[in-house]
């Protein structure tokens, strides 16, 4: 990789350069933080599977935590890494000092998201590491990207027989239940759901996320959160930070959160939505997916075209689970809101088509991937996301034309006569896909992917010799 210029770092490809980026900023941290109250501090590495882990230290052991002297982590015993054995050293985390949030619901204690290396570099399965080098990549070209999600979640409880059930739900379920959307937007509902919100609402504006909106979405006890967008790496750190504050604040109310993506029938998708700009340093400031005329800009055409072209492989990494793809289906019978789901089915764009994997909206200039979920890997998202847009820009790849239609209501094969494909139906066939994308290999490193299909590889085959319900329900009894 070129050399990057001081003010331009972002990947430190060596633990000495990323430790003395911390030295002269620990007393000011450090200063900061007492002031606050904080007495424990998390230093927080992310696992292949976006989930953060850590060891708390008190705050007197600050200094050496971010000197790289900290705890160190055997990451390979708990996270499917089968290139590394209980022979070989261990991994040391360098906290990030632009990444730390004290915990509203706690304020004595603090998480600071933190890079892992191994062997005096970047430890190679680091997702954070991952994106930053991307975005390292995609600086050294002139260029700054910035994203935001769109992220939701339902809300729920254990009833008196310790069984998981919706928190606001005054319907029960062999009473009689509205055959229409009644969750989705319904003011009563929000009224009632506002002593949980309330207090999810403080902490974000206490954080400063700029919060938008809170939506009662359309299915019982789901809601969506709408905030500022920022640079990737920092939309990646709140992603993880929220879903910790999230389930944190459900605890204070006897309830739980679940990001599972369609943990219920009959109901909606719980989905994560990426939204992506990008600038660059010959229009500093500028979003060059728009034009001085205020339209789309041919640079916004061919970054979809790029992630249209990557779009399978994407999905793996945005929607990484079985179930994920119970939710990627276009119709469900007996759905709260009527039959449509409203999530992306296939590979295709439009303008403000929420039928479409990719949207253009009509209120911003950003490229939105609506096949994406809660269970995602969000820095690899991030990573896949930016490295092909600008493929795609390099290479002027043409997205073709935008579906500026319901494409629900096209058959299969009216879709395969338009050129449309069809997004991946289960994990089996996303993952087919990432194995053969040489672009995801460049970005997870060869060592990260191999790691990551194997464990996929293991979950399908796990959930393929299960036998569900539905299907003693349907056989059992038929032959």
């Amino acid at each position: 990789m070129p050399e990057a210029k001081v003010n331009d770092r972002i990947y430190y490809e060596s633990f000495g350069d990323a430790v003395e980026r911390n030295r002269p900023r620990i007393p000011e941290v450090r200063k900061r933080l007492e002031d606050a109250g904080v007495k424990y501090v998390m230093g927080a590495w992310i696992d292949m599977h976006g989930i953060p882990k850590t060891k708390p230290v008190p705050m007197r052991e600050f200094e050496e935590l971010c000197l790289g002297k900290g705890p160190q982590f055997a990451v390979h015993s708990v996270s499917y890494v089968p290139e590394l054995t209980p022979a070989d050293s261990d991994q040391v985390v360098v906290p990030d000092l632009d990444a730390v949030y004290v915990c509203p619901w706690d304020r004595s204690m603090a998480i600071i998201f933190s890079d892992l290396y191994w062997e005096d570099a970047p430890y190679n399965v680091c997702p954070r590491q991952a994106l930053r080098r991307t975005m390292q990549e995609a600086a050294l070209e002139g260029y700054r990207s910035h994203a935001g999600v769109e992220p939701e979640f339902i809300v729920m409880k254990h009833d008196e027989n310790g069984l998981p059930v919706k928190a606001f739900d005054d319907d029960p379920a062999g009473g009689v239940r509205p055959r229409r959307q009644a969750f989705g937007y319904d003011i009563e509902y929000s009224i009632d759901s506002m002593p949980f919100l309330k207090d999810m609402i403080d902490h974000l504006e206490g954080l400063g996320w700029n919060l938008h909106d809170v939506v009662c979405e359309g299915g019982y006890s789901q809601f969506e959160l709408d905030f500022h967008y920022t640079n990737m790496l920092e939309m990646s750190d709140r992603f993880v930070f929220l879903r910790i504050l999230l389930k944190e604040v459900a605890k204070t109310h006897g309830l739980f959160v679940t990001f599972m993506p369609k943990p219920t029938l009959g109901d909606w998708r719980s989905g994560a939505h990426i939204n992506v700009s990008i600038s660059h340093e010959s229009r500093p400031g500028e979003n060059i997916f728009k034009t001085v005329d205020g339209d789309w800009s041919d640079e916004s055409r061919w970054a979809v075209g790029g992630v249209l072209q990557h779009a399978e492989a994407i999905t793996a990494i945005t929607c990484p689970t079985v179930n994920s793809y119970n939710g990627l289906v276009p119709r469900v019978g007996g759905f709260e809101g009527g039959t449509v789901t409203w999530a992306p089915t296939n590979v295709a764009y439009g303008f403000n088509n929420r039928s479409a994997q990719i949207r253009l909206p009509q209120n911003r200039f950003c490229i939105e991937n609506r096949a994406c979920d809660m269970t995602m890997n969000v820095y690899l998202a991030m990573a896949m996301h930016l490295a092909c847009m600008l493929q795609g820009i390099e290479n002027k790849i043409d997205p073709g034309s935008p579906t500026d239609f319901d494409l629900y209501a096209k058959t299969e094969t009216e879709l395969a006569d338009l050129g449309v494909r069809r997004l991946p139906r289960t994990l089996f066939h996303a993952m087919e896909a990432l194995r053969q994308d040489k672009t995801a290999e460049h970005v997870l490193g060869k060592v990260m992917l191999k790691s990551y299909l194997e464990y996929k590889a293991d979950e399908w085959e796990r959930y393929h010799q299960a036998v569900t319900d539905w299907e003693v329900k349907e056989y059992l009894r038929l032959y």
